[in-house]
């Protein structure tokens, strides 16, 4: 029998440009010292640890943590690319769920190198090959950087599929940094236009320079308790955990040929459905949604793999504004990877922390009026999807 998972305590960094953060360890520590403060809790009180990062060593978690104490308790450290945070997030959730514990830690981290998109994306062993070479079939691009040039065929296949125009694409780009404007933890608060956004340097298929998320440093950190838990030691958490799921890669992601499948739109719709099911709600009764726009070709594809509006309507989604605020779901209101930043690590607790706060009723000018249910989506390649609904108490 799955026990009810409260979330008691969240926390972050601001998001910064590479070259200018802290180390990773100083800024896991601070975050997790926000998430317990948060929270009210001592960190002698965890029972479990999982660290969720991609560039560090194996026990990475560990030095983070050892700065805020050393218990002895278990720390599991995590890697799933740009998902690694949310992963942690899903064991920490297990872990608790089950009973095994009654309070668990999901942390994450990354410290990551300045340079280019490719420093970012392209320096790792292949499991990512079949990608690669799917892409290169289907949309050839000599020299393309990898993640670009997945996220960017994947919009062109849904442009050539449907006739979704450039601007389209550029709007999602205005979008994020109209949210972000008032995001004090976002690397990018500054508004831009359409225009800006097409003129920006070309990078593949619709995406320019600024449909891109910019490579940050940062940290985040979630707490999470049993109510027996929050009883005894006297929290009163605003926020549950209502369902929760976990997908990676299905045959259709190869053998049907399609990029928008390879960088997981079946994943994507998959972990949502299960989420759905599990709460008992659909995506229309969704009030607010962090979802993983790492390039805005993946925000657009993403509405309609998590049912926020029917296939082949992504254009006049956007279009309409209902995905901001007035809108039928406020997408991003923390700006997301685009502007926000996506140090990859941090990414999915960064996203637990904004929804959470939206659901208490703390996130100041950018908060979402009325929400109360809210849908966290956080992919990595490779690959592995989280999708979580929280839901306010």
């Amino acid at each position: 029998m799955s026990r009810e998972v409260l979330v008691a305590g969240v926390g972050m960094t601001p998001f910064v440009k590479p070259g200018t953060s802290d180390t990773y360890d100083v800024m896991a520590a601070a975050a997790l010292r926000q998430a317990l403060a948060d929270a009210g809790l001592y960190y002698d009180r965890v029972e479990q640890a999982y660290a969720g990062y991609v560039y560090g060593d194996s026990t990475s978690g560990q030095r983070a943590l050892y700065h805020v104490g050393m218990t002895g308790i278990p720390v599991v450290n995590v890697n799933n690319n740009c998902s690694s945070g949310s992963s942690a997030l899903f064991l920490a959730r297990q872990a608790v769920a089950s009973g095994a514990v009654d309070c668990a830690l999901a942390l994450g981290f990354e410290q990551m190198a300045p340079g280019a998109l490719a420093t970012v994306y392209d320096d790792r062993p292949d499991p990512l090959g079949e990608f690669r070479r799917l892409a290169q079939e289907l949309y050839p691009a000599p020299d393309a950087y990898m993640a670009p040039h997945l996220f960017g065929s994947a919009g062109a296949e849904y442009a050539e599929r449907h006739g979704t125009r450039p601007e389209t694409f550029a709007r999602i780009s205005v979008k994020s940094r109209r949210h972000a404007r008032d995001n004090d933890k976002a690397i990018f608060r500054d508004p831009i236009t359409v225009e800006e956004v097409l003129a920006a340097p070309p990078i593949f298929g619709p995406l320019t320079r600024l449909q891109c998320c910019p490579p940050t440093c940062g940290a985040g950190a979630a707490i999470l308790v049993s109510p027996d838990f929050a009883r005894r030691a006297g929290i009163r958490p605003a926020v549950t955990i209502l369902g929760q799921a976990m997908t990676t890669d299905f045959p259709s992601t190869f053998e049907e040929r399609s990029m928008m499948k390879a960088v997981g739109y079946d994943l994507s719709r998959e972990a949502a459905a299960r989420v759905y099911e599990t709460a008992g709600i659909g995506p229309e009764d969704v009030d607010v949604c962090e979802l993983h726009d790492c390039f805005t070709a993946n925000e657009l594809i993403t509405y309609e793999a998590l049912g926020l509006t029917p296939e082949g309507t992504a254009e006049r989604f956007i279009q309409e504004d209902r995905n901001t605020y007035g809108g039928d779901v406020v997408v991003n209101p923390s700006g997301g990877l685009l502007a926000k930043g996506h140090p990859l690590g941090a990414t999915g607790l960064a996203q637990c922390t904004e929804l959470v706060e939206q659901l208490r009723g703390q996130s100041g000018s950018r908060q979402v009026p009325g929400a109360r249910l809210a849908l966290q989506h956080n992919i990595g390649s490779g690959s592995a999807c989280v999708v979580t609904l929280y839901g306010r108490i």
